[in-house]
């Protein structure tokens, strides 16, 4: 069962998604809150696996509330407007669902979420040379070892891999240094973070990874050099 709580300022819109997750019988909906300075209070003590999360309430924002949130916690979004999609998706959304929804669409972003916490159940708390990255409409493993470096692109990553096809996902560059062991890679600038295993030479604020060059920015130098010299 998923421990989940939901958060929306409707009363209707909760009855909503309590009776799918009744229908659902895997989600275990333990409260539902129309205060969102009630449900931070909650999450800060008890934890929560999934919320669903409606983004346009008037006394906060669910983007917001979600970043202040220091468990880590997966989240579908839903609201009445379709503009709020990509921001939610930045956050590393779950899914996104636009109200009114269907339970065959409800269900859709369900099984996302029981799919990824079955992954994170099974995979040991020690592992960390794989991650499991979101596209292609589909969860792709990959190899961190095989990762030569991430490129940003707008509101997309690009993951160049060791002789391989690179991976595009929706996500930032902050939730990936999140994902990525701390000792093998480092954000060298804005648009990129590298893997010290397959850094080839540096020159002139340049890195050479398997031909490809990399600027170092100049907010990211100081700490690129400290650990590159180490």
């Amino acid at each position: 069962m998923i421990k989940a709580i939901a958060i929306d300022d409707e009363l209707p819109a909760l009855k909503v998604i309590e009776t799918f997750c009744g229908k659902a019988g895997f989600i275990e909906l333990e409260k539902t809150f129309n205060k969102p300075s009630e449900a931070l209070k909650y999450i800060n003590k008890f934890p929560v696996e999934l919320l669903f999360l409606d983004i346009n309430m008037p006394s906060l924002k669910g983007t917001e509330l979600y970043r202040s949130i220091k468990q880590k916690t997966m989240v579908i979004f839903t609201t009445a407007y379709s503009e709020y999609a990509v921001e939610g998706f930045n956050l590393n959304a779950v899914d996104y669902l636009l109200k009114p929804f269907t339970f065959e669409r409800f269900m859709q972003a369900a099984d996302k979420a029981n799919n990824l916490l079955a992954l994170s159940r099974n995979q040991p708390k020690n592992d960390e040379h794989f991650l499991y990255i979101r596209a292609d409409y589909s969860l792709i493993k990959i190899n961190t070892a095989e990762i030569l470096f991430i490129e940003g692109l707008d509101d997309y990553l690009k993951i160049h891999l060791d002789n391989q096809k690179p991976v595009v996902a929706r996500m930032t560059m902050k939730a990936m240094m999140e994902k990525l062991p701390a000792q093998n890679f480092i954000r060298v600038h804005r648009s990129y973070i590298i893997s010290f295993n397959h850094v080839e030479h540096l020159r002139n604020k340049i890195i050479t990874i398997r031909g490809e060059e990399i600027p170092v920015g100049n907010s990211y130098e100081e700490p690129f050099l400290k650990l590159f010299n180490r």
